[in-house]
Order: structure tokens, then C-alpha cells, then sequence
């Protein structure tokens, strides 16, 4: 039996990790088992199409991508799936296909949104004392 072609790659947004799998196949992309129409809320689910539609539909039709993802917030969860699906499709095509159509997806990519291939470092930054919380200070009294 022939390897098949795959790649894994990892897209991040705050504590939400998304782990992508893309091999060959006929154009499938399911998140946690299940497909990528059926994510909720409906109101984000553009979001997750993006990478889709901004490089097309085509560059997608031979490529089954497989999502895992877990930990942080719904809106978090969907940040990092399309992150996954944009630096999945990039790593497939420098691995598999040319050197300057995955030069053009990136630059596609990157033009429309930069986090969709570089992941944003901000973190919550965490409480100390003497207030309520990161910055926040309890108010002082002289009397």
C-alpha cells in the first residue's frame, strides 16, 4: 500500500488549540468529527469558511482536512480552526505540490488576514495582589 500524503499542523488562539490533518481525498474538512456546516454559533460560521473562500474552492477539492480541537472559548475554538485550515492547506502545498503555488496562497492569506498564519500572542495577564484584578487596585482610604 502507498503512504498516503498528509500533514499535521496546529493553529492557536488563546487556550484553544486545534489540531488539523490534511491528506488526499475529495474535499471533506469535519471538526471533531463532525462537518464544517454544522458549527455553532451560525453567526461565526463564516469565520471557519474563510480560508475556504478566500483561496477557493478549488485548491480545497482534492484535500480532506480532520480537526480536533479543544480547550478555550467558543469564539476562541473557531479562531484557531481557521488558522488550522489556512496553515494546513500552505504546509500540504509546499510539501506535495510547488514552491510558488504555496508562495501565492500565503501571500493570499496573509493580505486578506495576517492571524489566519501567524498567531496572536496576546494572553490574559494574571491577577496580583492588593486589587481585584490584573490592574485594578482597592480603593484606599485615609479616614
Amino acid at each position: 500500500m502507498a503512504p498516503s500524503q498528509s500533514v499535521q499542523v496546529f493553529g492557536k488562539k488563546k487556550t484553544a488549540t486545534a489540531c488539523a490533518f490534511a491528506k488526499q481525498g475529495r474535499g471533506l474538512i469535519k471538526v471533531n468529527g463532525q462537518p464544517i456546516e454544522n458549527i455553532e454559533p451560525a453567526g461565526l460560521r463564516i469565520k471557519v469558511f474563510e480560508p475556504v473562500l478566500i483561496v477557493g474552492q478549488d485548491k480545497f477539492s482534492n484535500l480532506d482536512i480532520r480537526i480536533r480541537v479543544k480547550g478555550g472559548g467558543m469564539t476562541a475554538q473557531i479562531y484557531a480552526i481557521r488558522a488550522a485550515i489556512a496553515k494546513s492547506i500552505v504546509a500540504y502545498y509546499a510539501k506535495y505540490v510547488d514552491e510558488s503555488s504555496k508562495n501565492e496562497l500565503r501571500r493570499t492569506l496573509i493580505e486578506y488576514d495576517r492571524n489566519l498564519l501567524v498567531s496572536d500572542p496576546r494572553r490574559c495577564e494574571p491577577k496580583k495582589y492588593g486589587g481585584r484584578s490584573a490592574r485594578a487596585r482597592f480603593q484606599k482610604s485615609y479616614r
